[in-house]
């Protein structure tokens, strides 16, 4: 069907930077041809698909600008795992109300639970609703603003952990924190305190974050700020982790299950 589409209509398309259009542009012109399609219902329809294709795109951008998972979504999320937590605070959560009204997230919970991948999930939502977010471990924050000091990138690095719209700090509170790093963590969430949300990972509690900065006022201003505009989610129950440990049944399931392996193979072909 690429023959409905002129060499003048390509030019166009590219001109205007539709070039992907083409690509489904003869089936929609086969399509209004055979439903007598009026031309402003059928200009709407490819209109809509652009922009829903443009909203995919821009948010599988802001996905990996924001260093999400590609692979830990909401929608990924095993549900028969034995892991108990607030449904109706997830579903909550996971219309992003929060994020408009600027409060903030603690998923807190044992080892393994899926408190990363709950966190990468909400982080998924709002690339998809056009907010910046940015996920990085606590330490890695640590050693990046480190580093920043010494090539004099500190205060840019710090703009970026103050002003994006959503900042999921993954494995917070397990490290004691010198008295430089201590400042960092007080500037970061005061400075994001009322303008932009939080969500923290942590397998401690808000009350022992406190013992791991080394200025304990500062260290209680900024916890208080944190916790005090937060939602908590907590989980609770085995390891979410255990249950994607690779083992032979799951391999030969995913191969198809039923043939022989390498061993058994090989064992065959020493009989014959």
């Amino acid at each position: 069907m690429s023959e409905l589409i002129s060499l003048e209509l390509r030019a166009a398309l590219r001109r205007l930077k539709l070039g992907p259009m083409k690509e489904t542009l003869p089936e929609r012109l086969h399509l209004a041809r055979d439903r007598a399609m009026a031309h402003q219902d059928f200009l709407e329809m490819i209109l809509a698909e652009e922009c829903e294709r443009r909203n995919v795109l821009a948010a599988s951008l802001r996905a990996q600008r924001a260093r999400l998972d590609p692979a830990l979504h909401l929608e990924s999320w095993d549900d028969t795992a034995k892991v108990s937590l607030d449904r109706q605070l997830l579903a909550e959560l996971t219309s992003l109300r929060f994020l408009e009204s600027h409060h903030n997230v603690l998923i807190l919970g044992p080892v393994g639970v899926g408190k990363t991948h709950l966190a990468s999930g909400l982080g998924h939502v709002a690339c998809r609703r056009g907010y910046s977010v940015l996920l990085v471990r606590s330490d890695g924050v640590h050693k990046q603003l480190r580093a920043s000091r010494l090539d004099l990138s500190h205060e840019r690095e710090m703009r970026r952990l103050i002003t994006v719209d959503l900042l999921i700090l993954d494995d917070f509170g397990l490290d004691t924190l010198d008295p430089t790093e201590s400042r960092d963590v007080y500037e970061i969430l005061l400075e994001r305190h009322q303008r932009h949300s939080t969500i923290v990972t942590s397998n401690r509690g808000p009350e022992e974050w406190l013992a791991t900065m080394s200025d304990p006022l500062r260290a209680q201003s900024a916890i208080d700020r944190l916790t005090n505009a937060a939602y908590e989610l907590v989980l609770e129950g085995e390891s979410y982790r255990r249950r994607q440990k690779p083992s032979l049944k799951r391999a030969m399931n995913g191969s198809g299950g039923g043939g022989p392996t390498a061993l058994q193979e090989g064992r065959q072909r020493k009989k014959n």
